[in-house]
């Protein structure tokens, strides 16, 4: 193989299909980063057995192959020659792998090309299109409320299906970890139609998110039960899909919460912020006293004092005093885009649904705690 590439196109695709490969690896070959020369362009791959992305970039190829080596190592070396240089790969015999750029020459081991695991996609009868703008939006106001806990891996991704919300068909998003819901939906596109839910994994929805903050291009979705893909022009993104069912969120949604509060989002995470700065406990608990047009946040600490502020709201109903971890109620609040978000409770001790008021697409449920 030999390949000259500029070190800007070369880093770029190496920082995404690199980010897939694990720090630490049982079996070597899966550290490694598949370079394929050919076809006036070179090829990367990369997989954890899970994931397997593949970016192809421009360059110049004087002797079309194929070898593996170290992702890490590899982009490591490239980050930090001088921008603007030529990189120049070249594979000999012995199993080395030859980097020139400028002055700078380093000989990389290399692992066999036919080691290099496959992750067969398969037949993904499903197929629609997304733009970038869209599915990030999706996964922004979603992926926060993913659960991290292991044992209830189900719960360890986005359930993306399709779905009816009256006589609109939609495509719908929900992540949940038991403590606080997100679902965000948006007009089903043409093609999902019968698509299956399926659970997208937290690691497939990071990288994938990594790759949408630098496209602004339309994303061609792909699935099955078991595998997703996601193809932008120049990558593909594969990710086995989470054998599980996703609890029936809909249960959890109530219906009949009649105390509803309207406050600017902005202001009020900025004094839920402030008053929870005084809790030191992992929960940072922050309690909400609600009376007519009036909410007072306060919090306290075993060994630091109290807080409190007052904020005006648009409230009407019984008065009620309710805690939340401030936290939880942070992240939620972020989603919320327009200038109001409505907040519609029960009793202390009922989940509370958090909306948008400018935007029905998106619905937040958190669950209260004592303080």
């Amino acid at each position: 193989m030999k390949v000259t590439i500029e070190r800007a196109a070369l880093l770029k695709a190496l920082a995404h299909v690199q980010s897939v490969v694990e720090r630490r690896n049982t079996i070597p070959i899966l550290s490694n980063v598949l370079l394929e020369a050919k076809d006036g362009g070179l090829a990367l791959s990369a997989t954890d057995m899970d994931i397997a992305m593949r970016e192809v970039t421009p360059a110049e190829i004087a002797q079309p192959s194929s070898t593996t080596t170290s992702a890490h190592t590899i982009y490591d070396i490239v980050r930090k020659l001088p921008e603007g240089s030529q990189v120049l790969l070249e594979s000999g015999s012995g199993g080395q792998l030859a980097l020139r750029a400028g002055r700078a020459r380093f000989s990389l081991s290399c692992l066999p090309v036919d080691d290099f695991p496959v992750m067969a996609s398969g037949d993904l009868p499903f197929e629609f299109s997304l733009e970038a703008a869209a599915l990030r939006s999706l996964i922004d106001r979603t992926r926060f409320a993913i659960s991290t806990e292991e044992t209830r891996y189900y719960l360890n991704g986005i359930y993306l299906h399709a779905t009816k919300n009256g006589a609109t068909n939609v495509l719908r998003a929900v992540a949940t970890d038991g403590h606080r819901l997100a679902r965000v939906e948006m007009p089903l596109p043409n093609g999902a139609k019968g698509m299956p839910g399926v659970i997208v994994p937290r690691k497939a929805v990071n990288e994938l998110r990594k790759l949408l903050e630098e496209s602004s291009d339309t994303v061609r979705l792909a699935l099955s039960e078991t595998r997703i893909r996601f193809a932008f022009d120049t990558v593909v993104l594969t990710s086995k899909l989470i054998d599980g069912t996703f609890p029936d969120y809909e249960r959890v949604i109530p219906s009949g919460n009649d105390k509803l509060m309207e406050v600017n989002p902005k202001s009020f995470a900025a004094a839920v912020d402030r008053v929870s700065t005084i809790s030191k406990d992992q929960s940072r608990a922050v309690k909400l006293s609600l009376s007519r047009g009036n909410l007072v946040l306060s919090a306290s600490g075993q060994d630091t004092g109290s807080a409190t502020e007052e904020i005006e709201v648009g409230y009407t109903g019984e008065t009620i005093e309710i805690g939340f971890n401030s936290r939880y109620l942070l992240d939620i609040t972020e989603q919320i885009e327009g200038d109001g978000a409505q907040f519609a409770m029960s009793d202390a001790a009922s989940p509370t649904v958090v909306r948008d008021s400018a935007d029905a697409s998106a619905l937040f449920v958190l669950m209260p705690m004592r303080v």
